[in-house]
């Protein structure tokens, strides 16, 4: 298995993680697993919940292991199979932009990519307590190559050929 790709730029107003990993399943397989919210637990071990529909406009309220604090972000941006970006916070003061991306690379391989913008003018004060977002973005990105890879070999059935 192909290991996820990190990087973490910090500035002093802003902070930016991102993982990227290639996943052995179309991207219509990759998004239908990210935009199911009550199957998420299932195959996301850094996600213990998820309430809401996973849509544009929609409110999410999002439970993680570790903690008790409840994370509200607004979908956003949605285009079916490419992207979509996860907004939360209080702007000016702290706010945290996740962005998925997925792009297909042939039919039955896609990239995806996660990214998340911290950013305000709390950033500076309480970027020692966020916890390092290394092993969760690989460990957020392994389990979506998994399951993606495991439904798209049962799900994904290649184009019967055309007869010249």
């Amino acid at each position: 298995m192909e290991d996820p790709s990190f990087t973490q730029v910090r500035h002093p107003f802003s902070m930016e993680c991102a993982v990227q990993v290639t996943i052995g399943a179309p991207a219509a397989v990759v998004w239908t697993i990210l935009t199911d919210a009550p199957a998420f637990p299932r195959w996301n071990s850094t996600v213990t919940s998820i309430e809401g529909d996973i849509r544009e406009g929609a409110h999410l309220r999002l439970h993680v292991p570790g903690t008790t604090r409840t994370f509200t972000p607004t979908v956003s941006g949605m285009v079916t199979n490419q992207r979509m970006t996860w907004t939360g916070g209080f702007e000016p003061l702290f706010k945290g932009v996740r962005t998925f991306m997925l792009t297909p690379r042939n039919s039955d391989s896609t990239d995806f990519a996660m990214t998340e913008r911290f950013s305000g003018l709390l950033l500076p004060f309480v970027r020692r307590s966020l916890p390092d977002f290394g092993p969760v973005f690989r460990t957020y990105a392994n389990d979506l190559k998994r399951e993606a890879e495991r439904v798209g070999s049962k799900w994904w059935v290649k184009a019967p050929r055309k007869e010249p």
